[in-house]
C-alpha cells in the first residue's frame, strides 16, 4: 500500500488545480493508495512540509503549484536524508520545469505516470547556500518573476510576466553590469546585460532559452548577454524562440559544473522566479540531486 503526500499551493491556478487534484486523488484512492494533503499558506511552508514528510512513512510526494513551489519542495528534499521521489502537477503561471520534462497535464495521464513509477535521477543547481531546479539569473528581466503581483499572475497568467518585462524595458536605462566571471571554461571581467545559469532549456516561457541544457548531463548551461544597445537586444530576443540567439556575437553560451560571478554593484539574483539574494554568487551543479517521475 503506497502512501502519497500532496503538497499544494492553493494560489496557483486555483479552480482548475482543485478539480485536477480531486480527480487524481480519487484515482489513487480507488487504486489502493493512501493519500495525504497539505495546503501551503506562506513562503517556505512547502519546504518545511517536505522535510516533515520525508521523516514519515510516505513513499512519494506530489507537488501542485508553479516553479516557486516546486523549488521549495526540492529544497526540502535536498535537506532530507530520505529523498522521496517527486511528481510535479504543474499549476503555476509558466511552469518551465514541468514543460521541459513534458509532464502530463491531463489527469488520467498524470495518474498513469505515477502508477507506472518511471523515476529518474536528475541534476539540480546550487547558488551559494540556496538551490534551484530550473534557473538562476541576474540582469535585465531577471527580477520579473518575483516582481509580478500574485493577483496579476492569477488573472493574466503567462502574459503577466511579459507585461512586466515590457514595463522593465520601458523604465530601465538598460545599463550594463560590470562583473567578474570565473569558471574552468570561461573567465572575464566585462560589462553584461544578462547572466543566466540554467538546468533546463525552458526559461520564462521560452522553451529554447538555453537550447542545449540537459538535466541528465551533470552540467549547468550558462548564457551571458554582453553589453548591447536596444537594437542588438531586440535582435537577440527575437531569436530566442528559435534558439538561434546563442549564435549572436554578443552572446556567450557554454556549460560548466561550477561558475562564480562577482560585482561591486547591487545586483539581485532570481532563483526559479523568486528573489534569491544578491551577488556575489557561486553556482554549482548537484548531479543526480533529486528523483522525479516522468512519462
Amino acid at each position: 500500500m503506497k502512501k502519497v503526500k500532496f503538497i499544494i499551493n492553493p494560489s496557483s491556478g486555483r479552480q482548475m488545480m482543485e478539480r485536477k487534484v480531486d480527480v487524481v486523488v480519487k484515482m489513487l484512492l480507488d487504486d489502493g493508495y493512501v493519500v495525504g494533503k497539505y495546503f501551503t499558506e506562506k513562503k517556505d511552508d512547502a519546504m518545511k512540509e517536505t522535510i516533515k514528510t520525508c521523516e514519515e512513512d510516505f513513499d512519494m510526494i506530489i507537488v501542485c503549484g508553479g516553479d516557486g513551489t516546486v523549488n521549495e519542495v526540492v529544497k526540502g528534499l535536498v535537506n532530507s536524508k530520505n529523498k522521496l521521489p517527486l511528481a510535479i502537477m504543474a499549476q503555476g503561471t509558466v511552469n518551465d520545469f514541468a514543460t521541459y520534462l513534458d509532464i502530463p497535464k491531463n489527469a488520467n495521464e498524470f495518474f498513469e505516470m505515477v502508477k507506472n513509477e518511471h523515476i529518474i535521477d536528475i541534476d539540480i543547481g546550487k547558488v551559494n547556500d540556496d538551490y534551484f531546479v530550473n534557473v538562476a539569473a541576474c540582469g535585465i528581466f531577471a527580477n520579473v518573476g518575483y516582481q509580478v503581483q500574485p493577483e496579476k499572475k492569477a488573472i493574466l497568467g503567462r502574459m503577466a510576466y511579459y507585461f512586466e518585462g515590457l514595463k522593465e524595458l520601458a523604465v530601465q536605462n538598460i545599463d550594463p553590469i560590470r562583473v567578474k566571471i570565473e569558471s574552468e571554461e570561461y573567465s572575464c571581467e566585462d560589462d553584461i546585460m544578462l547572466f543566466v545559469v540554467s538546468n533546463s532549456s525552458s526559461i520564462g516561457g521560452f522553451k529554447k532559452l538555453a537550447p542545449k541544457a540537459d538535466v541528465l548531463d551533470g552540467m549547468l548551461d550558462v548564457l551571458i548577454i554582453e553589453k548591447s544597445g536596444p537594437t542588438e537586444l531586440a535582435n537577440i530576443f527575437l531569436n530566442i524562440l528559435s534558439g538561434e540567439h546563442i549564435n549572436h556575437p554578443n552572446v556567450k553560451y557554454f556549460n560548466t559544473k561550477s561558475i562564480s560571478i562577482d560585482t561591486k554593484e547591487d545586483v539581485p539574483i532570481d532563483v526559479d522566479g523568486e528573489y534569491g539574494g544578491k551577488l556575489p554568487a557561486k553556482f554549482e551543479v548537484v548531479s543526480k540531486g533529486i528523483r522525479i517521475f516522468v512519462k
